[in-house]
């Protein structure tokens, strides 16, 4: 067997993570014998001394086990899962910590960031392939799948978040950024009636999906509303009477920043909604008005397909948390 080692961690936790690996994928049973450490040594070109110290790592995690005249056997198969996120944010973090309360100690949660990156994505997956019990997935694009999400087996794979493509007879969980978005918004219509003006600000770089800015369009034509949609901050200023949504967080910060330095106060001068919740919403001004998910929700969800294995077809409805800038 050639094994290749790397340089991010060290050979023993590498050693005990291939081995953890083959007994999740079932090469190894429970209940049944390891092989010995002259062999583990031989067929990893590692010292003995390596292959006990990943035993040792491995008896601690509690997937194996040694008694005299049995050697070492493996007790609890561990799972590994594969979960590839679109990109860092905070509400990923409470999607994250939603999965892992969830799980037992059992389960090793590899977490990966594709940054939209069409290319990354598919190395990640393609180098995958095989070595997962499950696969969590965000995909890179709400129009489009990538052909290597094919070759994963329908049981094993639940996709996140996007999904205006089709899903076979895949298991999701998704948001719906069109129908559910105008929905959210016409919860807030007695609000928003109050502005001469909505803006919907988002940046051209952002991989929201497009299609909000169809119904955002729809909601104003509706609802008799002037409305505009713009790309970027710059030289821009903020102006009493008119109403914000921003999609991005950084985009929020900018918003309340210009405005404080025009001497205007969220929520009584302009309104401000924002989308995806985080704690920080929750504490800026007087709060912001939120259209979000319920991403703990998610998170528990996908513990449970993990967990169970059971197919699952759902679309998370846009829910609104009204607070003091609107």
């Amino acid at each position: 067997m050639k094994t290749i080692f790397g340089q991010q961690t060290t050979k023993v936790k590498q050693l005990a993570d291939l081995i953890s690996q083959d007994i999740s994928m079932g090469r190894y049973k429970t209940d049944t014998a390891l092989p010995s450490i002259n062999q583990l040594s031989h067929d990893y070109k590692v010292s003995r001394d390596t292959v006990f110290k990943a035993f040792i790592d491995l008896k601690e995690r509690g997937i194996i086990d040694s008694t005299p005249g049995k050697g070492y056997y493996v007790v609890n198969r561990q799972k590994n899962i594969l979960l590839l996120l679109d990109e860092y944010s905070p509400f990923k973090d409470t999607l994250y910590n939603s999965i892992i309360r969830r799980l037992s100690t059992r389960y090793k949660v590899d977490l990966w960031f594709h940054q939209y990156n069409e290319a990354l994505f598919n190395a990640i997956l393609r180098d995958s392939i095989g070595r997962y019990n499950k696969y969590v997935v965000m995909n890179f694009d709400n129009e489009k799948i990538s052909p290597y999400l094919y070759k994963i087996d329908s049981s094993r794979l639940l996709l996140l978040d996007f999904g205006q493509f089709d899903k076979r007879e895949y298991s999701y969980i998704c948001q719906d950024f069109g129908e559910a978005f105008y929905a959210a918004m016409a919860q807030l219509s007695d609000r928003l009636q109050n502005y001469r003006k909505l803006i919907l600000f988002l940046a051209r770089e952002s991989k929201h999906p497009k299609e909000t800015c169809d119904y955002f369009r729809k909601y104003c034509a509706d609802h008799q509303l002037e409305c505009e949609i713009i790309e970027t901050l710059d030289d821009r200023e903020v102006h009493s009477g008119e109403a914000y949504i921003a999609i991005r967080q950084v985009d929020v910060v900018e918003i309340v920043k210009k405005s404080r330095a025009a001497g205007l106060t969220c929520g009584v001068d302009f309104g401000l909604i924002a989308y995806n919740d985080t704690p920080a919403y929750e504490v800026i001004d007087k709060g912001i008005t939120v259209m979000s998910v319920d991403w703990q929700k998610m998170g528990i969800l996908t513990a449970d397909f993990i967990l169970s294995g059971k197919p699952i077809q759902v679309c998370l409805p846009t829910e609104v948390n009204l607070r003091g800038s609107l």
